[in-house]
């Protein structure tokens, strides 16, 4: 199996699929294969897709874990055999919708003040932009303009380009973190690294173009890795689970007993501008999402609280403390 799973990862990296997605591909074609007794994929077709999506679902996997096992596995059909499946029938799992943990402008402060360093920094962009954790850890130099106050973001979930505001907070914070980040890339040059990992086939079609200032990471991480699929010495960006433990400690000194993440950070971002009497089309638009209803779950936060009376409060209560 070792050499088809070899050829299978060669397929992926001509795609320039992220190194995150080509290990989950490998991961979940290697447990296709494996749930099947090891028989070879060619051997096998719908039924067999079918078989193991269904069975997913029954060991309680969520909605979008089964979408992404049911991708990797067409995408190994497609690029191994040129094969093609329509209509795959199999028990789905069921799709939750939950409404996401929001923080009050109060327990946002709160908690933006007890990051430290750079993390500090990215919780101002996070909250004040509205990024979602992996576009800002992947943000490139070239892709903030100070002028403009916007923000370019490139390798989103959607694979669309998109523009979002740079707060005016942290503008003259973000010049100095900058000049910091340029004075350790010219240390870098200096010592014969300083290259950067370049998106798609931009490497190859810009050779000299990873060793340049603005396709530098503007949160570089503060040593150097070696790429696992070129073997490359070289700075990567930080590492999204340090941000989230950073702001996970930030929350638990706030004395916040909600469960907060970075992503917690974006749906306030959306959901205090839509308090703020932001339009929603506008919303929608900042936060890269293609379906509208994908936005509208903010006006369900939004509305309760404000605006809303419960009919509790129209009662008059002799002795509250006595309930």
């Amino acid at each position: 199996m070792s050499k088809f799973m070899d050829e299978l990862r060669d397929k992926i990296r001509v795609k320039q699929y992220a190194y995150k997605t080509e290990k989950t591909y490998l991961d979940w074609v290697e447990r296709f294969i494996r749930f099947h007794g090891l028989r070879h994929p060619n051997e096998m077709g719908k039924g067999e897709i079918e078989a193991f999506v269904t069975n997913l679902a029954k060991t309680g996997v969520s909605a979008s874990t089964q979408n992404q096992a049911l991708a990797a596995v067409l995408f190994m059909y497609r690029a191994m055999f040129e094969r093609e499946f329509e209509g795959i029938e199999a028990v789905r799992a069921k799709k939750s919708t939950h409404v996401p943990t929001v923080l009050t402008v109060d327990e946002m402060k709160r908690v933006l003040c007890r990051l430290h360093g750079v993390y500090h920094m990215i919780g101002y962009m996070l909250y004040g932009s509205g990024m979602r954790l992996m576009e800002c850890m992947r943000l490139r130099v070239k892709d903030v303009d100070l002028e403009l106050r916007t923000i370019t973001l490139r390798d989103t979930k959607s694979n669309r380009d998109r523009v979002t505001v740079l707060p005016n907070a942290v503008i003259e914070p973000l010049k100095l973190h900058l000049a910091k980040v340029k004075a350790q890339h010219e240390e870098d040059l200096s010592k014969g690294f300083g290259s950067v990992e370049m998106p798609g086939a931009l490497g190859r079609k810009y050779p000299n173009a990873e060793y340049e200032w603005g396709w530098q990471y503007v949160f570089p991480a503060s040593q150097y890795s070696r790429d696992p699929r070129s073997g490359v010495v070289r700075r990567h960006h930080l590492f999204e689970t340090s941000v989230q433990k950073a702001v996970r400690k930030a929350a638990k000194e706030a004395g916040i007993v909600k469960p907060v993440g970075p992503h917690t950070f974006r749906h306030s971002f959306a959901t205090h501008l839509l308090q703020g009497g932001t339009d929603i089309r506008k919303i929608q638009e900042l936060l890269g999402h293609q379906d509208l209803k994908t936005t509208m779950v903010y006006t369900h936060v939004a509305g309760i609280g404000a605006g809303v009376k419960s009919p509790l409060d129209s009662m008059v209560i002799s002795d509250p403390a006595g309930l």
